[in-house]
């Protein structure tokens, strides 16, 4: 009896331990992002994806692939001047499937092989486009890739009818493409330097289909796909949006407008001196709207005042918001700590906006990421400038572009050395991956401990 008892146990141990996941959601979500990475870095290193036909070192295939799949833009060649058709378009697809992410793409083969989806690839789908709940998880994902296919196609449509006009029909319309795909995703890439290279799109400041199409598409891309199924749902009915819905839009709104209005205030007597209205009107909206992780921009970022770039930089690390394509500490992380200190400072229970109250879990949440990303950004400016002969501005800037997946540069990018450029590329990594979501890939699988400890009052602030 106790032998067989002994191999019961022994039996459901196995069983365990067989269907007990290798990797969690989590992992499995950073391990795609790491094949991306290794992929795109092996076609990199390929002769013929260069212009020169010589193969680009090691480390700077992995920095583009890197920034393309974070959908940053940071880059250490001109994307235009250094790489080949075939390069730009591993790049192109490196954009497109870190901004959707690979689960999203496996789903949609899987359903074009009319294969069943299961509920472990659903969980793997609700983490990857980071929804509220599981159920309807494979309609929402047909409506993200309907939804870019046709938001990307009228950008294309829309950015040519300008750039065959500059470039000729063939060009024209890959340019139309490129630049769309790289906007919605909030890539941040170009291929500009076919008219100076690091030029972005500042040849196109005073251009108002260019600009407005752009900044469209950054918002559009950045918005959140929960976000577009509730404005699916719900039409122009404000009042019966879903809180996340409604702190999403008010933020992006109050951002938008107030970055602009801020923006022009700086640099009304510095950069915008002298420019047409309409054209400052363009330049303010559009950095403004870039800096929340899109990359492109239309005003020579180092000739900017260092109030300007400070600017930048906060709004670089608040970024886009949740289950998007965008980057950042996110825009309901911020909204949700300032809804806590005003309850804090007005000593009310329980912190609440727009007639729902916030749950304590959210809370913790959002003061985990905003500390996480705080530190990420410290560190790793202290570092690089402990490695560089730099100004810490810039550095600063650099950094928190990358964290940000933001991809604007004051130019130091490419003059960088080998530990400042790995540097870089963590943060990015951590950066699309999210501050907090990566410190969790080492983390969540330890089983939290039942008991609990005495508690004790301290003294803070």
């Amino acid at each position: 009896m106790v032998g067989e008892r002994i191999l019961e146990r022994t039996e459901q141990r196995l069983r365990h331990k067989l269907h007990t996941p290798r990797f969690s959601k989590v992992q499995i979500i950073a391990l795609s992002f790491l094949g991306i990475i290794l992929v795109g870095m092996l076609l990199l290193l390929l002769p013929f994806s260069t212009r020169d036909g010589q193969s680009t070192s090691l480390l700077d295939a992995a920095f583009t692939a890197v920034s393309a799949t974070c959908v940053t833009g940071l880059i250490v060649h001109d994307t235009f001047q250094h790489w080949t058709l075939f390069g730009q378009l591993v790049i192109l697809v490196m954009i497109q499937l870190g901004g959707l992410g690979l689960m999203a793409f496996s789903v949609t083969f899987s359903l074009l092989l009319r294969r069943r989806i299961g509920l472990k690839e659903r969980g793997l789908l609700q983490e990857s486009v980071n929804t509220l709940q599981i159920g309807g998880i494979v309609k929402l994902v047909r409506q993200i890739l309907l939804g870019t296919l046709l938001f990307e196609g009228v950008g294309a449509i829309l950015l040519s009818l300008r750039f065959v006009r500059d470039f000729g029909i063939g060009k024209g319309l890959y340019y139309g493409i490129f630049h769309s795909v790289s906007a919605f995703c909030n890539g941040g890439f170009d291929l500009m330097g076919v008219r100076q290279a690091g030029s972005s799109m500042t040849y196109y400041a005073g251009d108002p289909l260019v600009n407005l199409t752009l900044i469209s598409l950054i918002l559009i891309g950045g918005i959140g796909f929960l976000v577009w199924d509730d404005l699916l749902k719900n039409k122009w009915h404000f009042r019966q949006y879903r809180l996340h819905t409604k702190l999403v839009l008010s933020m992006t709104v109050i951002l938008l407008f107030g970055g602009a209005i801020l923006f022009y205030l700086l640099e009304r007597d510095g950069i915008l001196a002298g420019e047409p209205v309409g054209k400052q009107v363009l330049l303010s909206l559009f950095q403004s709207a870039t800096t929340r992780t899109a990359g492109f921009n239309t005003a020579d970022t180092a000739a900017l005042s260092d109030s300007s770039k400070l600017w930048m930089v906060m709004l670089m690390f608040v970024g886009g918001n949740p289950g998007s394509t965008a980057g950042g500490v996110k825009t309901t992380t911020m909204a949700v700590l300032l809804i806590y200190l005003r309850s804090t400072l007005r000593k009310t229970k329980g912190a609440e906006v727009f007639g729902r109250r916030l749950e304590e879990d959210v809370v913790k949440r959002a003061a985990a990421i905003l500390t996480l990303s705080l530190m990420l950004d410290l560190f790793g400016t202290l570092a690089i400038t402990a490695l560089e002969q730099l100004p810490l501005a810039d550095v600063l800037f650099e950094v928190c572009s990358a964290l940000g997946t933001v991809g604007i540069s004051v130019g130091i990018t490419g003059s960088l050395t080998v530990f400042s450029k790995l540097i870089l590329m963590f943060l990015m990594y951590c950066g699309r991956m999210g501050s907090l979501t990566f410190a969790l890939i080492f983390t969540e699988n330890r089983q939290a401990s039942p008991a609990q400890k005495p508690t004790e009052r301290i003294l803070v602030g």
